[in-house]
């Protein structure tokens, strides 16, 4: 199979040269692209997941031999979740290369960040049938780049420590409201209030829920740090 120009740049951003091509172009195809005739990435981003969520299990044991279960869970959970798939698949632009259908693609699809995610897990997977475990853990830890080493910093809960400082001064836990929702369906955009049993309350806006609950508690949790 000869990979288009598109596909062939996209290679060279990815760092993995495909012996079957084939894989690659699995990859990177949609469902909503999908015919009888072309297999979709679902089956590969399957796959994918479970290599990814390998390489980082191994990366973060051998950078911390003496970390526990309770430490590395937060840092393994950082590194794999969807948020973090997006970013490494916006680092390569692989939102270009995606095959779409058209519905998709009238709704911003090469931005969504699901799409992103899975399609970058795809990938991973492609590599692993391409060229075994350990030219796809290279590629991994080498598209995660500084994201592995930095990680116990992104990994911190900023609900969780919230939720721990109410707890210690006998308050019930934080509770977190939608106010607000704004931006088109593709790229949706969340305002999130956290509030406290004392009065206290801080909201922030964010592309997801969750992001935006994280935020709005951080707010909070430095606002009533600070008070103390």
């Amino acid at each position: 199979m000869k990979l288009s120009a598109e596909l062939r740049a996209f290679q060279d951003r990815l760092g993995h040269v495909f012996s079957r091509p084939e894989l690659l172009a699995q990859a990177v195809t949609h469902a909503s692209m999908s015919s009888a005739t072309r297999d979709d990435n679902q089956r590969l981003e399957f796959l994918g997941d479970r290599v990814l969520g390998l390489v980082m299990a191994e990366a973060l044991l051998e950078l911390d031999p003496k970390a526990s279960e309770g430490q590395l869970a937060p840092r393994f959970n950082a590194l794999v979740r969807k948020e973090t798939c997006a970013d490494v698949a916006r680092d390569i632009d692989l939102g270009a290369v995606l095959r779409l259908g058209r519905s998709e693609m009238l709704s911003g699809g090469r931005r969504k960040q699901a799409l992103l995610g899975d399609g970058i897990e795809a990938v991973i997977a492609a590599i692993y049938l391409d060229a075994g475990f350990s030219i796809a853990k290279e590629t991994v830890l080498r598209l995660w780049g500084a994201r592995v080493h930095e990680v116990e910093k992104d990994a911190r809960d900023a609900k969780t420590a919230l939720q721990e400082w109410a707890q210690a001064r006998g308050l019930r836990p934080p509770v977190y409201t939608e106010t607000a929702r704004t931006g088109p369906d593709h790229a949706p955009q969340f305002t999130i209030l956290a509030s406290l049993e004392n009065g206290a309350s801080q909201d922030a806006r964010a592309g997801s829920k969750r992001q935006a609950e994280q935020a709005a508690a951080a707010a909070l949790l430095a606002e009533v740090e600070k008070s103390k």
